[in-house]
């Protein structure tokens, strides 16, 4: 019997709806393979085929319109490598602990999505003068514990991120069609904000003049800063500045000599520009080395450093990303009830044993 390379998979949070993280600190790879992409479900998964599917454009428009997959296809098309994360990555991070799902680092994946424009698809439909903000409904629904019926998961774009000319409807992900998990047929994809936005099994567009109040964009994906109150809340949107420590993986045990750390790092606000690695907990701090994909602003920059150390004992590496709006990765969280925006300063223990 032949040897045969052991593969990563991913980690199961919840199986019903599916909650899967990916192996993150195994995957080197500027697009993810689907296999290994994090599952983010609330509801079921619906059931859908793109022989009788018809996406609706409603609402404050001139002209309505009503497209078939086939008619998507043959409009122009778009290809651009974002990465999407999940609003709740690292959750498990936060001190105070929070309810949801107990992310670590792997509720985010980066691959290539191909699709169309949707400012192309909104200008054809006419949009008023009066619009305000989009309306994206999933196909998949199910029931939430404050509301009795049964609801779709619905969010928002404002008109003005819902016209970036990167704003597209994606039904490609890697050069081969979407796959059920992942939004089967069609995505929205928004880059830079957090991967509640990029609505997946996209069914329903409605413009509208007012502001969008959906249980999953007034109550849930909103920053509330205290515990027992909901003064000061602010929506989640664009992605915060971050950074993951790849290898070694935390806890890890090594020996004395030289050691290649890496990982990778995003934002949501430019590009990165640096990426800062300290070996004794932030005193002091040693440029990495970045390693970006050509021509594409969204993606994830890997980046490593060499480590040379001599000593035994317990060590603490810190990274910390920064990007060109100067932002830039803070020691501590900004914590929130709902355990949102994780960013702080990504943290590894080892030990060097001999």
């Amino acid at each position: 019997m032949k040897n045969r390379e052991a593969l990563p998979y991913l980690t199961s949070k919840r199986l019903s709806p599916e909650n899967q993280e990916s192996p993150i600190h195994f995957l080197y790879e500027w697009l993810t393979p689907i296999k290994y992409f994090y599952r983010r479900n609330h509801f079921p998964y619906p059931v859908l085929a793109k022989e009788n599917f018809l996406l609706s454009i409603t609402g404050e428009v001139s002209h309505p319109r009503f497209l078939s997959y086939d008619k998507l296809l043959s409009m122009p098309v778009k290809s651009l490598l974002i990465p999407l994360e999940c609003a709740g990555n690292k959750r498990a991070n936060f001190m105070p602990k929070v309810y949801g799902e107990q992310w670590e680092d792997g509720a985010i994946s980066q691959g290539k999505w191909t699709g169309v424009p949707l400012r192309n698809i909104l200008q054809k439909a006419g949009v008023s003068n009066d619009a305000k903000e989009v309306v994206f409904d999933g196909a998949d629904y199910g029931t939430k514990p404050t509301i009795d019926e049964s609801i779709p998961f619905q969010r928002s774009l404002p008109i003005e991120k819902a016209m970036h000319p990167d704003t597209i409807i994606a039904y490609k992900y890697n050069n081969k069609p979407l796959t059920f998990k992942q939004g089967y047929p069609l995505r929205l994809i928004v880059p830079n904000w957090y991967a509640m936005a990029s609505v997946k099994w996209l069914s329903k567009i409605t413009v509208i003049n007012h502001t969008f109040a959906g249980p999953f964009q007034a109550d849930d994906y909103v920053y509330y800063p205290h515990k027992d109150s909901d003064n000061d809340k602010i929506p989640v949107t664009l992605l915060n500045v971050n950074s993951t420590i790849q290898k070694p993986i935390n806890l890890s045990i090594l020996n004395t000599g030289t050691h290649y750390i890496q990982g990778m790092a995003w934002t949501g606000c430019g590009i990165i520009t640096e990426v800062q690695i300290s070996f004794d907990k932030g005193e002091p701090w040693h440029n990495a080395t970045l390693y970006k994909f050509p021509h594409e602003n969204y993606s994830w920059v890997f980046w490593s450093i060499q480590w040379k150390v001599e000593e035994k004992g317990e060590y603490t590496i810190f990274s910390r990303a920064k990007d060109s709006n100067g932002r830039i990765q803070p020691l501590t969280a900004f914590w929130n009830r709902k355990g949102y925006g994780f960013n702080a300063v990504t943290k590894v223990n080892v030990k060097i044993e001999s």
